[in-house]
Order: C-alpha cells, then structure tokens, then sequence
C-alpha cells in the first residue's frame, strides 16, 4: 500500500493528573513537507499498518483492541447528522492547510474532555491510496509518552534523560473510513485500535455504537433460551405465580455470578438443542469450563458429540472421545500408555464409593458467618 500524506497536524498533550490537560499545535504538514520531515520517518509503514490490521464486527473478546465502530443515526436522518461523521468529513475534505487545522483543532479539542487522557503527541493526518480511491482517508494516531527513556550521553554522565519520548510501537489509532478488503470502503464505519485498559477513543467518539463481542453476544442469546424455556414452562399456570417468580430470581443471580456452578435444571436434549441453535450462527463458539481442578476447553459443537457429562454415585463423570493425542511441553508418563477400555474403566467408576457427606454444612448450625468451617 503507497500512502501518500496531503495533509498532517502535530499536536502535543500535556497532563498534570485531571486537574490540568492542555494541548499545543506544533506544525501542520503538506504534501511536500511531509517528504522531508522527520515525521515521515517515524511513521513510515504505520498507514499500511492500521488499514491492513484485522477487525471483526464481534470481537472474540470484550477487551480486544482492535474494534470496529458504526455511526449512531437517528430513523430518518441521514449520516452527516452525526457529529463525529460530520467533523471527520471536514477533515477529509478541507480545501488547504488551515481548513485542515481549524478542523484538526476542533477533534484535539473533543478528545481533550475524555476521562483518561495522557501526554504524548497525537497525529491528525489525510492520506490517499491512489491505486483504489480518489477521496483520502483520514488516520488520527496517539502516542503516549514513554517513561523512563534516555540517549547514550559522554563517558561522565552516560545517559541523558529524555522529557517527551514517543515510540510507534503502540501507537493507537483510528481509521476512516473503515477499508474492510482492499479496494473497499465503507463509509458508516470506522475502525479502532486502542491497546491500553483506557477506553480513550471510545469516550470521545459518543456518537458510535460497537457491536457486542462473541462472549456477550453468546450471553444475550442464552438469556433469550432461557427466556424462551421460562415462558414455556409457566405457560397456562397462573396460579403457580410464586413459583415462576422464585426460579426468575435463580436464574437472575446464576446470570449474574462470575463463577457459576451446573444448575442442573435442563435434559440433555434441551441442552443440545439450545447449543445448536447458537453454533447454527456462530459455529466457532468455544466452551470451557473446570470440573473440580482440570480445566476443560472444546468447542460448543462438541457438546453431545465429542463431550459428554453425566453424573454418578454423587459425582460428576466428563466423557471426552477422539481419534488421537497430541501432548505439548512438560513429558509425563501419561503419553506411555496403553488405554485399558471402556467397560473396564466404567466398572471401576461405578464400583467406586460415593463421597461421604461432609461433616459440617450449612444447615447443621456449625458455621455461623464463617460459611461452616468447622472451628
């Protein structure tokens, strides 16, 4: 990808805590000013590199730090009613250098009143990609300061300190218009990457919505099973009001808890017809959960084929089946083996006693606060 920079804003943010934020405007950049700055050298590549990092419209995790953003639009109204649409626009299309920075001067200062901001230097650029678009793109790029940086100095003082170092290495940035393959653009869209636990561009762009992540999504859809399953089941009881109500309020505190225990409500076959209806959209859903201390990661499409749970005298069994092994670092002498089968491992399963009950529990009195600890 040869990017060539039509235009280019350097500003520098200072931070002094949240009591005082304040910007300077350093330079702004033409064509042929920009071929013989410094600045060329320090972001040379960094345009091809945000156009071609990856991007799903669900992350796989809530915390990914590449995302992709969508302009909020009122029924009725069209894109250049949304604010942050319409500021981006001015940029892209300013008509010289200083329509340029009026516009550029505006952004810096809507990402001065977010929560978190932090020193460093932020980069307001448009740049054009002659083998596939006429109109430009616009690139917005942060670099927060590096603490604890310094140049080899003389012999006496060996190092010197730097006040105001900046590094490409984490650059964060925003791309407009989103460029989801090469050769297209989609204007609705913007593309984000912001790798630090402060959501920076997030807060200043307010009029962008993201779509939920692959876990929260999953959520959303389990929720709507459940809902499902809940107006089924209590269909035509009226009477049995205070039932439904009890087991609403189960299922909002499971819903609820980070780690949640087997609830042991539903059949094998509600199960897997719930899985499938999930896998049927999103097909690479993982499943992973601990049975006592072993932890255990599939695919949800493995449940009822390849993983099976069932329970025994008390206790839970996990059936895993496949067609080979494959072990990683760390020998043991597990990878010796040859397997006993099946029937002879199930007979001792089931010959095994069952766990005695424990001495204290909750119900006895013998706890108090204390969760029943017996002392």
């Amino acid at each position: 990808m040869d990017f060539f920079v039509q235009h280019l804003s350097f500003f520098v943010i200072q931070t002094d805590g949240q009591s005082s934020k304040t910007f300077k405007h350093y330079q702004t950049l033409d064509r042929e000013s920009y071929e013989t700055s410094e600045i060329k050298k320090f972001l040379d590549g960094e345009f091809a590199r945000i156009c071609k990092r990856k991007a799903e419209k669900n992350p796989s995790t809530e915390q990914s730090p590449t995302k992709i953003g969508r302009f909020i639009v009122e029924p009725g109204f069209e894109l250049g009613g949304n604010p942050n649409y319409a500021l981006f626009q001015r940029i892209r299309f300013a008509e010289d250098a200083q329509q340029f920075l009026y516009a550029a001067d505006e952004l810096v200062r809507a990402y001065m009143d977010t929560s978190s901001v932090r020193g460093g230097a932020l980069i307001v650029a448009r740049a054009k990609l002659s083998k596939w678009f006429d109109d430009p793109l616009l690139f917005v790029m942060k670099c927060d300061f590096e603490p604890k940086i310094a140049t080899i100095a003389d012999e006496k003082s060996l190092v010197q300190h730097v006040e105001m170092a900046i590094s490409a290495k984490n650059i964060k940035s925003i791309q407009y218009p989103h460029m989801p393959e090469e050769g297209m653009l989609e204007e609705w869209e913007l593309k984000l990457h912001q790798s630090s636990h402060a959501r920076y561009f997030e807060d200043f762009l307010k009029f962008v919505s993201y779509e939920p992540s692959v876990p929260e999504l999953i959520t959303h859809q389990v929720m709507d099973i459940v809902q499902e399953y809940m107006e089924e089941k209590w269909q035509g009881q009226p009477e049995e009001q205070e039932g439904r109500q009890r087991e609403a309020e189960e299922m909002e505190l499971w819903a609820a808890s980070e780690q949640r225990e087997l609830q042991q409500k539903w059949s094998h076959e509600q199960v897997a017809a719930a899985a499938m209806r999930i896998v049927e959209h999103q097909p690479e859903v993982e499943l992973k959960f601990k049975l006592d201390g072993v932890t255990v990661k599939a695919l949800l499409a493995d449940y009822g084929e390849s993983v099976h749970v069932a329970s025994l005298n008390g206790r839970y069994v996990l059936l895993i089946e496949g067609q080979s092994f494959q072990f990683e670092k760390g020998f043991s002498p597990v990878e010796l083996l040859h397997p006993e089968s099946f029937e002879d491992v199930a007979r001792k399963l089931i010959e095994k006693p069952a766990p005695a009950p424990e001495p204290y529990g909750p119900s006895s009195g013998g706890g108090g606060d204390d969760g029943g600890v017996p002392w």
